[in-house]
């Protein structure tokens, strides 16, 4: 015969077990009931790539496109007269500042005059492929209007010349949205750029052709003449 207490004891262990049984089947049921509660934890779901702001992608096209940043009244002319090859502007962007000026035939005597051809003791080609700069490269009209005498005197005096080549470069590279104002260039003296568009001058008196063409290391500006320090 079973005590009372012994069946205090099995009723209560009853009781017990049909919790447990009850709460399985809850949770069993809650899952059925909650697909996303099966998952495993580690699926996620990926986030998507946010889209490209409309500056980063001018900014890229500007990258991609040697073309894209020119300023100047003459840079179609200079566009149909090199249309390809290595002295164009896609061509130059691809050279540093001294190669990319040697393939182009409308500066021709400016490189005669850095590569020590007018000058055997004045070569700074090496200097100008190795670092950053801005570069107001006078076209070869613009060595036509020095008279030959002031040529001649340039052959033989290599200080003179350098000095005159010195003050066409500024160290960095300068956009064109930022080239309006004083300069201080490797010659030590400063060069004032005015206007703005398509109409840029150096000290007043040398007019912007074309400028912003691209080397690999160096942003030029085609000019009309040559600037004096």
């Amino acid at each position: 015969m079973l005590t009372s207490k012994t069946k205090f004891s099995t009723g209560l262990a009853l009781a017990v077990a049909s919790t447990f049984a009850l709460s399985a089947c809850s949770a069993s049921d809650d899952e059925a009931m909650d697909p996303a509660m099966s998952e495993s934890p580690t699926m996620t779901e990926e986030s998507p790539t946010p889209a490209m702001s409309e500056d980063a992608m001018d900014d890229d096209a500007m990258a991609m496109d040697p073309a894209a940043n020119l300023v100047g009244p003459a840079c179609m002319a200079y566009a149909e007269e090199v249309p390809d090859g290595a002295g164009s502007i896609q061509g130059m962007s691809q050279d540093p500042v001294a190669v990319a000026a040697s393939n182009n035939p409308m500066l021709t005597t400016l490189v005669s005059a850095v590569s020590g051809e007018l000058n055997p003791d004045v070569n700074l080609v090496d200097t100008l492929n190795g670092d950053e700069f801005t570069v107001f490269a006078p076209v070869d009209d613009a060595f036509a209007k020095i008279d030959e005498e002031t040529i001649g005197v340039l052959q033989e005096d290599a200080d003179l010349l350098s000095s005159i080549l010195t003050y066409h470069v500024v160290p960095g590279q300068i956009e064109p949205m930022d080239i309006a104002g004083t300069h201080t260039t490797v010659n030590g003296a400063d060069v004032e750029v005015t206007g703005e568009g398509d109409d840029f001058a150096i000290n007043g008196e040398s007019a912007v052709l074309c400028g912003g063409v691209q080397t690999a290391n160096a942003t030029v500006y085609l000019v009309d003449t040559v600037l004096m320090p």
